[in-house]
């Protein structure tokens, strides 16, 4: 009988997996989908049951938001180093570190808004150059090569600001108009414009890593990289490319994190590291590399920053995010792992 039983749910399963719609969108995305939206509604239900406000609110969703734009830019970039194989703990750390200095450029210096964002941009791909170059050119171990550019970061946007914090303009200020990135308020109405650049970011790596040669090598360099070296492909240049992605996307993760915040903290960023590559891994990208999904990472992201906000929500500490990401993170991990052990 319990045999019966099992054929039964695989028939089950297997009929869910070739309906149509399911197909087109992808089984893991849909079953994500519905976590999504089951985690939504319970932090409801208990915050009901707690006596807490009510969660079912707007500001409670913008500030969801807010958090998953930057994280979202942190979780792109780190899809397509883990799609090698590699892993970087440096995003968050490099994401302060460049906000720090493209803020202290405009508040201490004078330099113009506009020139500021691309100092941003430009201080996290520096990061993924060094960290590129070091793994694929000179073969050192990922894990150790980004956390020693994690400390890097954190001393060179401590030496810069001088261990100050960092206040970037607000809305009503002269320099104001880079936070209509994050969202325009216009009376009571809000337009979130992050939502739609990090969907949009979203869509151009998504073709990036699946469309193009560059994406289709980083995926082949996490399958079997000596055979793609034996093939005659110049491993370390792909290899290296992915590093790059990842810091001038964490720059740009700078841009969005001042314009939901404004203020920046220096030594700070580590968590963020963990909570981007818990997106990645819970959206279906493989730790081994070899197989990465940018649009189970964006709604991996969107569970990521429901959590948090439900969590702050019911009155409890970010500690138990962490916790609960934490275990996040090993289930994926362990369900990655009897994934491939099936296959195999």
């Amino acid at each position: 009988m319990p045999g019966k039983r099992s054929i039964r749910r695989k028939v089950e399963v297997d009929k869910i997996k070739n309906n149509a719609i399911v197909k087109k969108i992808g089984f893991n995305r849909v079953i994500l989908i519905g976590v999504l939206i089951l985690m939504y509604l319970l932090f409801g239900a208990l915050c009901v049951a707690l006596g807490r406000a009510s969660f079912f609110t707007m500001n409670r969703i913008y500030s969801a938001l807010n958090y998953a734009y930057f994280l979202g830019f942190l979780a792109l970039g780190v899809t397509f180093v883990i799609a090698t194989g590699g892993i970087d703990f440096s995003v968050g750390p490099v994401m302060f570190c460049a906000a720090l200095i493209a803020g202290y450029s405009l508040t201490k210096h004078g330099v113009p808004l506009v020139a500021c964002i691309l100092i941003a941009i430009l201080v996290g791909t520096v990061f993924g150059v060094i960290n590129g170059y070091l793994v694929a050119y000179l073969g050192m171990p990922s894990f150790i090569t980004s956390m020693a550019s994690m400390m890097l970061a954190k001393g060179v946007g401590s030496v810069f600001t001088k261990t100050q914090s960092v206040s970037w303009p607000q809305l009503a200020d002269a320099n104001g108009w880079y936070r209509n990135l994050v969202k325009i308020t216009s009376g009571t109405t809000i337009i979130p414009t992050g939502l739609l650049i990090f969907a949009v970011a979203a869509v151009i790596c998504g073709i990036i890593l699946n469309k193009t040669k560059a994406g289709r090598y980083i995926l082949c360099l996490g399958s079997n990289k000596e055979a793609v070296r034996l093939s005659g492909v110049d491993v370390r240049k792909w290899e290296a490319l992915a590093y790059i992605l990842c810091g001038l996307l964490a720059g740009c993760a700078a841009i969005f994190y001042v314009g939901a915040y404004t203020t920046v903290q220096p030594g700070l960023g580590d968590t963020f590291n963990n909570e981007a590559i818990a997106s990645c891994v819970m959206g279906g990208t493989s730790m081994s590399g070899g197989i990465a999904s940018i649009g189970g990472t964006f709604i991996g992201v969107l569970i990521i920053s429901i959590l948090q906000e439900g969590i702050l929500a019911m009155g409890f500490q970010k500690d138990y995010q962490y916790v609960i990401t934490g275990f996040i993170v090993l289930v994926a991990v362990w369900a990655d792992i009897r994934s491939r052990a099936r296959r195999n």
